[in-house]
This record gives C-alpha cells, sequence and structure tokens, in this order.
C-alpha cells in the first residue's frame, strides 16, 4: 500500500510517499511547496496561495499514486487568526486527495509523534532522526518532510505507535501504558 503523509502549512506545506509491504515500509519521495518566495509563488494572495498547495498536492497524488492519504490535524495556536489560516491551507491538501477519491486520515502532532518516536512531545529533531532511520535514508529529511513522512508512518502503524499498542487517551510512559 502507498501513502501521501502531508503536513499542512500555509507557507510551506510538506509531503511524503511511502510505501508499506508485509509490515516493511520503503521510502518513495518527499519534498515541500512552498507558497510564498521563489519561482513558484508569484502571488502571495491566501487564494493564490491555496491554489499552489492544491495544485502541488494534485501533482504529487498524479505522479506517485498513493491509496491512502494521512494528513496531520490543526492545533489550536495562540493566535486565532493563525489557526484560520492553517485550516485553510489544510483544507486545499484534504480538496487534493479528495478529488482523487482517496481516503484521508487524520492525526493530531502528538499521535504522530507517539507512533514514530514513542513520545508524544518529542523535539522536531527527534522526529527527523526516527524517520531517517525507520525509512533507512542516508540523511535525515527536511522538518516539514520529515513531519508528512512521520505523518504516513504514524498511519502505517495504524496510528498505534511503534509497538503497535493502542494508545488513545492514554500516556505511555517506559513503554507501559500510565
Amino acid at each position: 500500500m502507498r501513502i501521501l503523509g502531508i503536513d499542512p502549512g500555509l507557507q510551506v506545506t510538506g509531503f511524503g510517499v511511502i510505501e508499506i509491504n508485509g509490515g516493511k515500509l520503503s521510502y518513495i519521495a518527499s519534498g515541500i511547496i512552498k507558497t510564498v518566495g521563489g519561482k513558484s509563488a508569484r502571488s502571495e494572495s491566501l487564494p493564490a496561495r491555496l491554489k499552489i498547495i492544491l495544485d502541488g498536492l494534485r501533482e504529487v497524488i498524479e505522479t506517485y499514486l498513493p491509496e491512502q492519504v494521512a494528513i496531520e490535524k490543526v492545533f489550536v495556536n495562540v493566535n486565532p487568526q493563525s489557526t484560520l489560516l492553517l485550516g485553510q491551507a489544510r483544507g486545499a491538501a484534504i480538496s487534493a486527495a479528495v478529488l482523487r477519491d482517496l481516503p484521508v486520515a487524520e492525526y493530531t502532532a502528538l499521535q504522530v509523534k507517539q507512533a514514530v518516536v514513542g513520545n508524544g512531545h518529542a523535539a522536531k529533531e527527534q522526529v527527523q532522526e526516527m524517520v531517517k532511520r525507520l525509512l533507512k535514508l542516508p540523511v535525515a529529511p527536511k522538518p516539514d518532510s520529515a513531519d508528512a513522512l512521520a505523518c504516513a508512518i504514524c498511519h502505517a502503524h495504524g496510528g498505534q505507535g511503534l509497538g503497535q499498542q493502542a494508545t488513545a487517551g492514554f500516556r505511555v510512559k517506559g513503554g507501559r501504558l500510565v
């Protein structure tokens, strides 16, 4: 099964494609879609940025043909305006998937980090390193790509962590539910 993981962002949206075959994870591709600066974003208006996200992910889907999509849920920021803008970027990303009739699973950052690192409050560097190890990459991916790959890995593991142990509503400390 091929899974597209998405780390939505209004300025930078990360994507990562992995394949799971018999419990073995394989790296296919990863990268970012930038909506500000550079050649890819000629306009900084919100509709233009959302179109860049939608078009970029449609191209990723057409190129790598994932069967499922996993996307990170929006967390509530201190700034409600930032949360709303991030939600719109996330909506554009989900739209790219549902326009191709792909099923979309949603995970919180806590669930993703728990599944990949074993600690829901892991630092970005820890996520990057574990993604590198789990996918046997020569170097750690950049943060946005690593977060997207981590989301795909979380989905591949059923959203239940490295040990396949359901942890919904519980904390895991030292491998034990607490």
